[in-house]
């Protein structure tokens, strides 16, 4: 279940707007050891929640990879959204009313400095491994190029290190899908919520691949004129979010995705990827159209001595939520790799 960090000091965004006090959802699993170094620190893509069990249990739970009986590990809902931390539907201290559409967004690197408090408050000096994909690994490589130091080992799936004008037309797209919702102006939590459900059919082009499509929505018959099942299976992803997310905190989501750049005040990507210090195994979906594969390439390039691993789906995007066996691989032969080469200098402790 997820605990609720408050932060009661003023805490300022790149927008400009200061936040008098804000709170964060996280949740965590097992403990810190004697010597404090055997975090895992996993951020969540963009409609998910702290609870990687749920979304990730090929990777995370009890006998998995990451698991609570030697890791201790760290997730925080993201700011803006609607499982916990600060987000739209929250009462804005100065009108005592809820947000709404007057939230004032986070940027991912908003995000980051927001953990840095909870992340004094749990003990943690040093993270062992961080790990993220999609948005989640946009907020990671955010706070290894911020903080260098703290991060021994990053996993950075299916991200890219700023959004690229594509990723931001779809989410511009989407927003306007929700803008056209005749309800969008009102003041209640179902607002836009039909807008969203098509922004999401959207969305889920971007995440799949031609081939998914035809591997999961083909026809059984060659006499059908219309209610195709790739129709209705669209239709079912829009009311799936719909009845558990909202269309606020998706709004302002996809804004902070936008927004993201690492070379944002340092100069340009390439030198902000040159400040990373952690051991870095970059990791790619094959199919994925919208973080396609050259801008894993590119953070690999750019970062020293990372590690870069394609990994073959017809998932398209939403491949680093679902190929388990094959992230788990890479994963463990890269930790391999590091320990072997760690052997030779100074001894390490293995933290698999």
């Amino acid at each position: 279940m997820a605990k609720i960090f408050e932060h009661t000091k003023p805490f300022s965004l790149e927008s400009g707007i200061t936040l008098s006090q804000y709170h964060l959802a996280y949740t965590t699993y097992g403990s810190l050891d004697k010597n404090k170094d055997n975090v895992v620190w996993i951020f969540h893509a963009l409609t998910a929640n702290s609870n990687p069990t749920e979304w990730w249990p090929g990777l995370v739970g009890e006998g998995k990879l990451f698991d609570p009986a030697r890791h201790f590990i760290v997730c925080v809902n993201l700011p803006g959204s609607c499982y916990g931390s600060i987000g739209p539907l929250d009462i804005n201290p100065q009108t005592q009313e809820p947000w709404y559409h007057d939230f004032p967004f986070f940027t991912t690197r908003d995000m980051i400095l927001a953990y840095q408090p909870l992340k004094e408050y749990l003990g943690i000096q040093t993270i062992n491994i961080g790990i993220g994909g999609s948005m989640g690994g946009q907020q990671l490589l955010e706070w290894a190029i911020e903080e260098p130091a703290l991060f021994r080992h990053i996993i950075l799936l299916a991200t890219n290190s700023f959004h690229s004008p594509w990723g931001i037309a779809f989410n511009a797209t989407q927003r306007h899908a929700i803008e056209t919702d005749l309800s969008w102006k009102e003041k209640n939590e179902r607002a836009g919520l039909q807008g969203m459900m098509v922004a999401r059919e959207m969305a889920l082009i971007s995440y799949r691949h031609y081939h998914t499509y035809g591997i999961s929505q083909a026809e059984e018959t060659n006499e059908k004129i219309n209610h195709f099942k790739s129709e209705s299976y669209q239709q079912y992803q829009g009311l799936k979010l719909a009845r558990r997310f909202n269309a606020f905190s998706y709004y302002f989501l996809s804004k902070s995705m936008d927004a993201h750049n690492v070379g944002r005040q340092r100069g340009n990507a390439e030198k902000a990827l040159g400040q990373v210090q952690a051991k870095a195994l970059v990791i790619s979906i094959s199919s994925d159209i919208l973080f396609p594969p050259h801008e894993q390439e590119f953070i690999a390039h750019h970062i020293p001595g990372a590690v870069y691993q394609a990994i073959n789906s017809t998932y398209g995007h939403d491949g680093f939520l679902l190929e388990f066996d094959q992230i788990g691989s890479a994963i463990t032969q890269f930790v391999l790799d590091v320990q072997t080469i760690q052997k030779t200098t100074t001894p390490v402790k293995y933290f698999f």
